[in-house]
């Protein structure tokens, strides 16, 4: 941890910083994380470069509003190459650009990660679901670590390796298709009977963070996913849902959900995939709310509204507190 660019009364956490117990907070059944400065660092793209740091940032990075990017770099917590810039500056490609937040994680499901079986060099526990396994996106502490990962919204079955033997070992078999993932789904409507063979495509865009569906057109136009293929089989059905055992050939980005779809028997809870009516990333962050305004107009002394976070800061519910600048503040989960 070190003092970050706002001020002495800042510390900012860094990825080796381990999460620990006093870093959570329990309401009504959920698991949230205590608001938490850290510093993301990315390099600029090809496509990025030529931009103003602060057109680049509202235009990639919808969360904040544009005021926001633009004190962010008057008061340094927007740096590049580790040092301050103006707000007309011209970002350049691999550049590296550093962004000092105030970080708010998304909550997940409060219950006990289940211990099934503990060996010498392997341990074996239940995931809910809503945890996700690594640290991605919006989360770092809401997190489970493990050698082989299931989606966020899964629950399952994980396998830490305990030593470095062992997880080359699970690596070799993994490579060599001797493990094999079993999942168990509940779809809409009633699931044909006997096996179920779907051979699709599998286009992933990171950006909408939803995969497609594709197969051959019949033009002679190739798909551009990658190939892909599962195998399903009903288990039992209600004439409404049917629960059914799905087996993936290989392992594609949210492959099973949208092969599901891709044959019109959607998982039932799943939001991306089940309606279509579905708002991508690109189309949310836009709105700013009454929390987000207060954030970007709290009085202070600096004409840039650039104080320390030690200088005015207040407490919410006295679990944490409040930073001036931050656009999630006063509220636990972001915004």
């Amino acid at each position: 941890m070190a003092a970050g660019p706002a001020g002495a009364g800042i510390v900012w956490q860094t990825p080796s910083n381990p999460p620990e117990r006093q870093d959570y907070i329990f309401r009504n059944g959920r698991r949230y994380v205590r608001p938490y400065y850290f510093e993301f660092i990315s390099h600029v793209k090809n496509r990025w470069a030529g931009k103003t740091i602060v057109d680049l940032f509202t235009d990639e990075f919808k969360g904040r509003p544009r005021e926001y990017y633009v004190r962010a770099v008057k008061c340094g917590r927007l740096q590049v190459d580790d040092q301050m810039v103006h707000t007309d500056y011209i970002v350049q490609s691999s550049q590296k650009i550093s962004h000092f937040l105030h970080r708010h994680e998304p909550p997940v499901l409060g219950g006990d990660i289940t211990i099934l079986q503990n060996e010498a060099d392997v341990v074996t526990v239940s995931k809910p679901a809503s945890v996700p396994v690594h640290p991605c996106g919006q989360y770092r502490k809401n997190t489970v670590v493990a050698v082989h990962r299931l989606d966020r919204l899964v629950s399952g079955l994980l396998i830490f390796a305990k030593n470095a033997d062992k997880a080359e070992s699970f690596r070799q078999q993994i490579e060599a298709s001797l493990l094999q993932k079993e999942y168990v789904a509940k779809v809409v409507g009633v699931f044909p009977d006997g096996e179920q063979i779907v051979d699709a495509n599998v286009h992933f865009n990171g950006r909408e963070g939803r995969s497609t569906a594709e197969v051959c057109d019949g033009h002679g136009k190739a798909p551009i996913g990658k190939q892909a293929c599962t195998k399903f089989q009903r288990i039992c059905t209600d004439g409404t849902h049917s629960i059914v055992l799905c087996k993936p050939v290989t392992g594609r980005t949210h492959q099973i959900r949208v092969h599901l779809k891709h044959i019109g028997y959607p998982i039932a809870n799943d939001e991306v995939y089940l309606s279509e009516n579905f708002s991508p990333r690109s189309s949310k962050g836009t709105r700013i709310n009454r929390a987000t305004t207060l954030a970007c107009t709290l009085p202070s002394s600096d004409p840039d509204g650039c104080a320390d976070v030690g200088d005015n800061a207040t407490e919410a519910d006295e679990e944490f507190s409040i930073d001036p600048m931050c656009t999630n503040c006063p509220n636990l989960a972001p915004v």
